[in-house]
Formats: C-alpha cells, structure tokens, sequence
C-alpha cells in the first residue's frame, strides 16, 4: 500500500488535528494521539468523496476575486432588500440554464456555492453531463444578459486563477 493511499490528505489530517486540540482545550500527549487518529481517520474515509482542487496560477488573483465577490453579495442584499420591500409586481423572477465551459467539478462547486451565495440567485441544480448550470434568479429581466454577465465576472477568472481547461 502506497504512502497516499494509507495518508490521503495530509493537510486536512493536520487541520482536523489542530481543531480536535482546540476543542478539548486541554492539550495533552493523549489528546494529540486521539485527534491524530481521528484526522487521519476522517481523511482516509472521506478521500473517496473528495474533489480534487486544481493547481492555483493567480494567488493574488484570488484574492482580488474574493473581494469582489464580497462586494457583489453586499451590493445584492441591498438589491434584494430593495425588491423584496417594494412592489412584487416589479419581480421577475425566472429559472436559466447556465452553459458552464468549467469541467473540473471542484470549480463548478465553488461558482455554484458563490451564486447561492450571492442574494437573489440560487444554483438549483447541475446536468448530468456538468455543462448546464440551471439557477434560479429573483429579478431577471434578460436570460441572455445574465448569462453574459455570470460567465464573464464569475466563471471566466475562476478558470484564469485555477489551472483547469475549457470543454
């Protein structure tokens, strides 16, 4: 048996020892043992659910992205707010079909979990085949220029910063 095999997620190992430590908050020879053991433990029964994360390119990149998306959730809850206490009829709500270009499954995670992140869109669901993002939007009043928009501010610098290929 391989060295990765028996040690599938060295790091998540070391993470999950790390919080276990800070949970009993009383650090002992024993305690460490235990919470070795048990992220060791978790790691390896968990390894056949994980995704593999692609080779980060652009760190600085990322954060800059991370800002952003920071900025586009506040910028969306005032939206919302703004929706949700006005007039209903104003809403448009619809449901649109998201061709994804994305094919590594962790990154189409990850833009899924910020478009539910994001007030007013939900990720409702992902085809079969992982190339159709269907989302769920509050106030859409074009299909196509949300889709434009989604595919060049989200998904198109999630596949500059990551190393992963169009389809």
């Amino acid at each position: 048996m391989s060295l990765s095999r028996l040690f599938p997620h060295p790091m998540l190992s070391v993470l999950l020892t790390v919080i276990w430590l800070l949970m009993v908050n009383a650090p002992s020879v024993g305690h460490l043992v235990l919470g070795a053991f048990f992220g060791w433990g978790i790691a390896l029964l968990c390894s056949g659910f994980m995704l593999e994360v692609p080779r980060l390119r652009r760190p600085l990149r990322l954060c800059r992205y991370l800002l952003m998306v920071l900025w586009d959730i506040v910028i969306a809850n005032l939206h919302v707010a703004r929706l949700v206490l006005g007039p209903t009829r104003k809403l448009r709500p619809a449901f649109v079909e998201v061709p994804m270009d994305i094919d590594n499954e962790f990154i189409l995670s990850v833009l899924a979990c910020i478009l539910s992140l994001t007030p007013g869109t939900v990720s409702s669901g992902l085809s079969n085949d992982h190339k159709t993002l269907l989302l769920h939007g509050l106030d859409v009043p074009d299909d196509q220029e949300l889709i434009t928009e989604l595919k060049a501010r989200y998904e198109a610098p999630l596949m500059e910063i990551f190393e992963c290929s169009r389809t």
